[in-house]
C-alpha cells in the first residue's frame, strides 16, 4: 500500500512538473481584430493576453489559467497540470496519514512489553523486548527516536498540504483560480468605492460544482478547451473578465501615489541600515525588490506600515521599455509635492495609503 501511494505522488508530481501549464503563444492576438481593445497586452512575450492567462515573472511567459507559480515543482500550476497539481496534494496528506499510523501502532507495539507501573513512578526499558519470540528487527532507542521524528514529519505534511488541498478544492468547484478569486474581490471593493451601481458576476461559474469540477478532471486526464477560449454562463461573454481587469486596472493608475527617494536602497531582501522594524517587516513574498536611488520618482500602488509596492517611473517607460516594480521601504521616500506636469499639489488625502 506505501508503495502505491509513493508511485501516485510521485506521478502526479512530476506530471505537474513537466508537463506545464500551458503558455500562451508568442504573438497571439484574438481572430477578431476589434476584440484586441478588450485584452491588455504583454511587452515581454509581445501578445495580447488571452483571458484567464496572466505574465508569471519566474516563468517569463504567460500562462493559461494562471492560479499560482509553485516552487514545489518549480514551474506555474494552471490549465494543463492543475489537475496533477491538485491530485498531488490530495495522494501526498493521505499517504503520510498511512504512514502516521504505521508508526503509531509500532510505538504502541514495541512500547507496550517496555513499560512497567509503579506506584509513583512509569520505567520504560529499550534494552530488550520482554516477549518471545522477539522482534525481527530490534527497536532501541535510536530508532524510536527515528519513528518519533518521522511521525512528526507526516503530522505536519499532512496539515500543511492538506490545507492546501483544501484550497485548491474551493476554487476549483467555483471554476475559478487563486488569482482570479483575488481579482473579484477587488471588484467588488471597486464598485463600493466609486458606488457605481454595477455587479460583477464572475463569467466562469457553470452554476454547477460538478460541471465546475469537470472543467479541471477529466476522465481522460485532458482539461476541457484549449486553454484560450472558455465556456461562459449566461449573461456574460468571453471577455467579460478581462474588462473588469482593465478597469482595475485604470482605477490602479488613478489612485496611485507619486513618491520621491530620499535614500539609496539596494534593493537587499532584509536591509540591515534601514531600521530594525524594516528589517523584521520585510513582506514574506516572492514578489521583488526595486533598488532606489536619491532622486528616483516611483508611483506606490499599496503599501504595509514599513514597506511600499509600487512601480519606477523611467524615461524609457513611454517608449515599450522595461518595467521595474517591487517592494522598497517606506522611510527611503517622501511624498512628491508637485506633479511636474500640471505644477499642483497632490491630494493629501492620498498622503499616507
Amino acid at each position: 500500500m506505501l508503495l502505491n501511494w509513493t508511485v501516485m505522488i510521485l506521478y502526479n508530481y512530476f506530471s505537474a512538473m513537466f508537463v506545464g501549464p500551458g503558455y500562451v503563444p508568442l504573438g497571439w492576438t484574438p481572430e477578431k481584430s476589434q476584440d484586441c481593445m478588450y485584452l491588455q497586452y504583454c511587452k515581454v512575450c509581445q501578445s495580447y493576453k488571452a483571458p484567464r492567462s496572466h505574465h508569471c515573472r519566474k516563468c517569463n511567459r504567460c500562462v493559461m489559467k494562471m492560479d499560482h507559480h509553485c516552487p514545489w515543482i518549480n514551474n506555474c500550476c494552471g490549465y494543463q497540470n492543475h489537475a496533477s497539481f491538485t491530485l498531488f496534494l490530495l495522494l501526498a496528506p493521505l499517504g503520510c496519514i498511512h504512514a502516521s499510523f504505521i508508526f503509531v501502532m509500532t510505538m504502541y507495539t514495541q512500547l507496550y512489553n517496555r513499560i512497567s507501573f509503579g506506584w509513583s513512578s512509569v520505567k520504560i526499558d529499550m534494552s530488550a523486548a520482554k516477549r518471545d519470540p522477539r522482534p525481527i528487527i530490534p527497536f532501541g532507542l535510536s530508532a524510536f527516536a527515528a519513528s518519533l521524528f518521522a511521525l512528526g514529519l507526516a503530522l505536519g505534511t499532512t496539515i500543511a498540504v492538506g490545507m492546501l488541498f483544501i484550497i485548491q478544492m474551493k476554487v476549483i468547484l467555483t471554476n475559478k483560480t487563486s488569482i482570479e478569486s483575488w481579482i473579484e474581490e477587488k471588484a467588488k471593493d471597486r464598485i463600493q468605492y466609486y458606488q457605481t451601481g454595477e455587479t460583477f458576476i464572475f463569467p466562469y461559474d457553470m452554476g454547477s460544482k460538478w460541471k465546475n469540477f469537470r472543467q479541471v478532471f477529466t476522465w481522460s486526464g485532458i482539461p476541457e478547451g484549449d486553454g484560450l477560449d472558455w465556456p461562459v454562463r449566461d449573461g456574460c461573454h468571453q471577455y467579460s473578465l478581462t474588462i473588469e481587469q482593465l478597469k482595475q486596472k485604470a482605477d490602479k493608475r488613478v489612485r496611485s501615489v507619486k513618491y520621491r527617494a530620499i535614500e539609496d536602497y539596494s534593493g537587499v531582501c532584509c536591509p540591515v541600515t534601514k531600521g530594525v522594524k524594516t528589517f523584521f517587516t520585510t513582506p514574506c513574498t516572492e514578489e521583488p525588490r526595486i533598488a532606489l536611488s536619491k532622486g528616483d520618482l516611483i508611483l506606490a500602488t499599496r503599501g504595509l506600515k514599513h514597506w511600499m509596492y509600487g512601480e519606477k517611473i523611467l524615461d524609457s517607460a513611454a517608449d515599450g521599455g522595461v518595467r521595474e516594480r517591487g517592494w522598497f521601504p517606506r522611510k527611503c521616500v517622501e511624498k512628491y509635492q508637485y506633479d511636474s506636469e500640471t505644477d499642483q499639489p497632490v491630494d493629501g488625502e492620498k498622503k499616507n495609503r
